[in-house]
């Protein structure tokens, strides 16, 4: 590619996306409503690109040349795994729909993007029995956009479990070569098993309208190489904003923990080294009446980082090294590692504006990975066909 590929950022939070991309594409243009996200933005890439400020309130005036790429990371906060949430209606989730209309205007000036990635939670998929799915691709075809869906966990990555939804949109006048696409059936993405489309996602595409179904591609991503750090490793020893509870705030914590989550305990002493583990409190059901609970898990990855509106959801770690057991909160830089930002990516000074940072990201291998073996090819493809 002689040129690097140009791209706008929306809901563009620390920049995580720009990160992922690389230094191999260029930014147009960045827009976020939080201000303090965008300090962090700031710190770490500058502001000659972003611009702080509701969606709303955007026009294409406000949007340089021409993107080749458009990645937005939407809202997720309406669409509930349950579909009972607001969905595409709700505040938040619902501001897909002013950024759309900068969408659909940039096509009408002539400057529609070749291709744009819509991220979100799996419960974009069920939300209101899968009717926001709809609209989404709904919305997508209206404008000449042929499209398909992964569902990624970035533990495939990083050791942090994190599924999620990545829709991925080309033009139709971009041809798209065969390698990047299965040619399979609903059938075979099932008896596969396939790594990225999952059983949800075959189901929410088998919900689409026959003529949806026409524009849908079936992305063939490759599996990355088998993830090289556990838990462990992105682990602290003295980190500098949180402290290591005394051993009654730890022993509270054990106290709370089913059989099973003892035995997790139990098993963690048997290993005979050094062990690290994470913790959520959540809110149970027992003989009809709610009960905190404290849920661990030993597996080499963390759970999945929540924008933290309150104690519960605040990830711990646990390290269960011979008989001693300790516990503290997760660090900021730990959730900054998990994330796959590097340690010099500049956080908030503050903890919780550091934890709502990252926990409202995007984890950088997966857009990398996605950006190596989609967009860059797609991408190139086109350049190359226009050349020719």
């Amino acid at each position: 590619m002689s040129r690097k590929p140009a791209y706008y950022e929306f809901f563009a939070g620390g920049g995580m996306a720009r990160a992922g991309l690389g230094e191999g594409w260029r930014c147009l243009f960045a827009n976020d409503f939080d201000r303090k996200k965008a300090e962090s933005y700031r710190a770490n890439w500058g502001d000659e690109d972003l611009h702080v400020g509701d969606v709303r309130d955007l026009s294409t005036a406000r949007l340089p040349g021409r993107a080749d790429l458009v990645w937005a990371s939407f809202p997720c906060q309406d669409l509930s795994l349950a579909g009972a949430g607001a969905g595409l209606k709700g505040e938040r989730s619902g501001t897909f729909w002013p950024f759309w209309d900068l969408m659909k205007a940039l096509r009408q000036e002539g400057r529609a993007p070749a291709l744009i990635v819509l991220e979100n939670v799996c419960g974009a998929l069920t939300s209101h029995g899968g009717k926001d799915f709809v609209k989404i691709c709904e919305a997508l075809a209206k404008e000449r956009y042929r499209f398909g869906a992964l569902v990624i966990d970035a533990a495939l990555f990083v050791p942090q479990s994190r599924p999620r939804l990545f829709i991925i949109a080309v033009q139709e006048v971009v041809a798209v070569p065969a390698s990047l696409l299965r040619h399979c059936e609903r059938s075979e993405v099932l008896q596969n098993d396939d790594l990225f489309h999952t059983r949800a996602l075959v189901a929410a595409h088998e919900r689409l309208p026959r003529a949806l179904r026409a524009n849908w591609l079936w992305w063939n991503l490759r599996a990355p190489p088998p993830r090289n750090k556990s838990l462990i490793d992105v682990i602290e020893d003295a980190p500098h904003d949180v402290e290591w509870h005394k051993a009654q705030e730890t022993n509270a914590l054990i106290a709370m923990m089913s059989d099973v989550n003892l035995a997790k305990i139990v098993e963690a002493k048997r290993a005979g080294r050094k062990m690290a583990g994470t913790l959520y409190r959540r809110t149970r059901y027992q003989n009809g009446a709610k009960i905190q609970r404290a849920e661990a898990r030993f597996d080499g990855i963390a759970g999945c980082l929540r924008t933290p509106g309150g104690g519960s959801s605040r990830q711990f770690v646990l390290i269960v090294d011979k008989s001693k057991v300790r516990s503290r909160l997760m660090s900021a830089r730990e959730t900054a590692r998990l994330m796959g930002l590097p340690d010099d990516y500049i956080l908030p000074r503050n903890y919780n504006e550091a934890y709502h940072l990252t926990g409202d990201g995007v984890v950088v291998p997966v857009v990398r990975r996605i950006a190596a073996n989609l967009l860059e090819p797609l991408l190139n493809a086109r350049i190359v066909r226009e050349a020719a």
